[in-house]
């Protein structure tokens, strides 16, 4: 798992499975295709900027790639996912208005703490791969999307095959599209992270503060080698 993980790492970041901040409008009539695409091209070519500053200047380097992001990527879906039955609908109902506040402070700070851990992780990842090819993998003809959708997408690199990933994408209310799982060959993050968190949990007997103080998302699963 730990070497497919370094050599995807310019991949997951440009999808990966809380962050109820305001995201940039995508361009009218914008598909979930088309979503990936852009956004594909947007990391591609900051990385290829970054080359130039990024030993001087990491900050600006993770805050732009943090920008391109929070526009495309449900931070807060997929941190909620990531906590599980911890930050379950079910266990919400259950706590006492004390409690339920709680909950809500700890998924946003939570939020926060996976999101820097990720672009800051994997964006280290991404300068070892700005020179591969991607490719959108559309279906035939016409096809209704309807409000979700599971976009493949190609990445050549120097390898024989190209690695395929899956992007699992939603349509909000707000009419945009934006990514709330990623599946990398056979590994899926989403899967990969909340077993991540379920263990910290049990390990800390419960307690959840415990687990998003020591958080972290390993640097080296993100390097290139």
């Amino acid at each position: 798992m730990t070497v497919l993980l370094r050599k995807f790492a310019y991949f997951v970041l440009l999808a990966t499975v809380l962050c109820p901040l305001a995201l940039a409008q995508e361009p009218a009539g914008e598909d979930a295709y088309q979503v990936i695409e852009r956004t594909t091209d947007r990391v591609m070519t900051l990385v290829q900027e970054a080359n130039a500053y990024a030993d001087e200047d990491p900050e600006r380097y993770f805050n732009e790639l943090q920008t391109v992001l929070d526009e495309v990527v449900d931070f807060a879906y997929f941190s909620r996912a990531v906590m599980g039955p911890y930050a379950s609908r079910k266990r919400y109902q259950s706590l006492s208005d004390e409690g339920k506040q709680e909950l809500r402070g700890q998924v946003t700070r939570f939020t926060e703490v996976m999101r820097d851990g990720l672009v800051r992780t994997y964006g280290k990842g991404l300068l070892a791969f700005g020179g591969s090819r991607a490719e959108i993998q559309r279906p035939d003809g016409s096809q209704e999307l309807g409000n979700r959708a599971e976009i493949r997408q190609l990445i050549y690199s120097d390898a024989p095959d190209p690695y395929v990933i899956e992007y699992q994408m939603r349509k909000g209310k707000d009419g945009q599209w934006r990514l709330r799982n990623l599946i990398v060959e056979t590994i899926n993050l989403g899967v990969i992270y909340r077993n991540q968190f379920q263990a910290a949990a049990r390990d800390a007997d419960g307690d959840i503060n415990y687990v998003i103080d020591n958080w972290t998302t390993p640097e080296g699963e993100a390097e290139a080698g």
